[in-house]
C-alpha cells in the first residue's frame, strides 16, 4: 500500500495508507479481509503518527480474528434481519413468514436500531416491554429466537463481537400438555368427519404423519402389498398466498421416509384408493384438486365439535399415535423413524405416561420386591431409557 501526504508519495505502508486533507488533518484507510471496498476510520486525526497506530491496531484485529467490521455495524437491524431472510437457504416459507410478521409487530422498536447499538440492555428492555404489551406469548418467544439467530449470524460474519441476546428461557414457551385421544376417540372422529377425509384422520393418528405430508401424498406413495406409505414431498400453503400452495422436500432427510400401515388401518386405506382418491394425489378435493390443509381442518373441526373434543387439535393426532407406539414398547430410535425427526429431543416429548402406566409400573415395583429377583420381573413391562 501507498502512504501519501497532500498528494505527494510518501512511502509505503504494508497495510492501509494515510493522506492528508484539504483541513490539515489525517485520513486513515484500508482494504478490509477479504475484499471489498476500501474503509475508511470512523474519524480524522490531528497527526500522521495517531493515523499510522490507528491502521496498526486494526492489522492487529485482524490478525488476531478479533476484527469487526465498523462500516457493516453501522447496518440497521431491519435490513440486516431483511437481507438474512431474503438469502438464507434453511428459512422455510411458513418460518419466513413468521418472522416478517413478527418483524413488523413485535420487533418494529429494533429495526431503526444499528447492529452496534443492539446492547444487551436494550434487548433486554425491549423484551420486558413486550411482555408488558398485547403480544402473546408464544410470538414474543418466536420474536426472540429470530432476533437471536439474527445477531449471531451478525457475529459469524465479524460484525459484533457478541451475541446481546442473552436472557434466559426468552426463547422458550411452556405449553400445556397436549391431550392425548383414546382410540375410541380417534374411532368416534372417523365417523364423524366426512368421509372422504377419514382416511387423512387414521394415517395422522396411526402413521403419525403432519397434515402438509398428508396433503403432499401421491396414490404411488402407497403399497398396499407391503402395507407401508412412503413420505417424500410436504405440501406447503404460504399464508398470505393460499392459492399458491406447492410441494417441497421435508426439512430434513429423516422427513422422507416409509411407514408400516397398521394392520387395522389397511382395509380404509384401501377403501379410500378405490373410492376418493385422485388419478396422481391420494387426497383430493371434491373438484379433483389437491387437497388443501385448511380444507380438511376444518372437516376436523366439524367433526371434534360433534364428539365433545373441542381442544384436540388435528397435529394432536399425530402426538396421539406416537404416544400409544411408545407405550406398546417403541424405543426412542424407533420413534424417531416413524415421526421423520432427525433429533431426539423432538421424539422424547411422545415417550409419556398414559393413565393407568403407573400404577402397572407400580404393581411390578412390587412384584419386584416380593421375589427379590429381578428376572422375575413382569415380562410386560418396558425398560427404557
Amino acid at each position: 500500500m501507498v502512504e501519501w501526504e497532500g498528494g505527494g508519495l510518501m512511502g509505503k505502508r504494508r497495510f492501509g495508507m494515510v493522506r492528508k486533507l484539504p483541513s490539515g488533518r489525517f485520513q486513515a484507510s484500508f482494504i478490509p479481509p477479504g475484499g471489498g471496498a476500501r474503509q475508511t476510520a470512523p474519524h480524522t486525526f490531528k497527526t500522521k503518527t495517531d493515523a499510522n497506530r490507528w491502521l496498526t491496531l486494526v492489522e492487529a484485529d485482524i490478525s488476531r480474528g478479533t476484527w469487526l467490521d465498523d462500516r457493516a455495524a453501522s447496518e440497521t437491524f431491519g435490513n440486516y434481519a431483511r437481507a438474512i431472510l431474503r438469502d438464507s437457504p434453511k428459512i422455510g416459507i411458513r418460518w419466513r413468514e413468521t418472522c416478517e410478521r413478527n418483524l413488523r409487530l413485535h420487533l418494529a422498536p429494533l429495526v431503526g436500531v444499528s447492529l452496534r447499538e443492539l446492547s444487551a440492555s436494550r434487548v433486554r428492555e425491549w423484551h420486558a416491554a413486550a411482555l408488558r404489551g398485547k403480544g402473546g406469548r408464544t410470538s414474543i418467544s418466536q420474536s426472540y429466537r429470530f432476533l437471536r439467530m439474527v445477531m449471531n449470524t451478525a457475529v459469524r460474519e465479524g460484525i459484533i463481537a457478541r451475541n446481546p441476546c442473552q436472557i434466559p428461557g426468552a426463547g422458550t414457551v411452556r405449553v400445556a400438555e397436549r391431550p392425548v385421544a383414546t382410540p375410541a376417540q380417534v374411532v368416534a372422529l372417523v365417523d364423524a368427519i366426512t368421509p372422504r377425509y377419514r382416511t387423512a384422520v387414521l394415517i395422522a393418528a396411526w402413521c403419525g404423519l403432519r397434515r402438509g405430508e398428508i396433503a403432499g401424498l401421491r396414490v404411488a406413495d402407497v403399497d398396499l402389498t407391503q402395507h407401508t406409505i412412503t413420505v417424500r414431498k410436504a405440501r406447503v400453503e404460504p399464508l398470505h398466498a393460499p392459492g399458491q400452495a406447492f410441494d417441497k422436500d421435508p426439512k430434513s432427510e429423516a422427513g422422507k421416509r416409509t411407514i408400516t400401515i397398521p394392520p387395522h388401518v389397511v382395509p380404509l386405506v384401501r377403501l379410500h384408493l378405490d373410492t376418493y382418491a385422485g388419478k396422481d394425489r391420494l387426497f383430493v378435493s371434491r373438484d379433483g384438486t389437491p387437497l388443501r390443509g385448511n380444507t380438511l381442518y376444518q372437516a376436523f373441526v366439524r367433526a371434534r365439535k360433534k364428539v365433545g373434543l373441542d381442544d384436540l387439535a388435528f397435529h394432536d393426532l399425530r402426538h396421539t399415535g406416537q404416544t400409544l407406539a411408545a407405550q406398546t414398547g417403541a424405543t426412542l430410535a424407533d420413534l424417531m423413524k416413524r415421526l421423520g425427526h432427525s433429533s431426539m429431543a423432538a421424539a422424547r416429548r411422545y415417550l409419556h405416561a398414559v393413565d393407568g402406566r403407573d400404577r402397572e409400573i407400580a404393581n411390578a415395583l412390587s412384584e419386584l420386591a416380593a421375589h427379590g429377583d429381578v428376572a422375575r420381573l413382569p415380562r410386560h413391562i418396558t425398560m427404557r431409557n
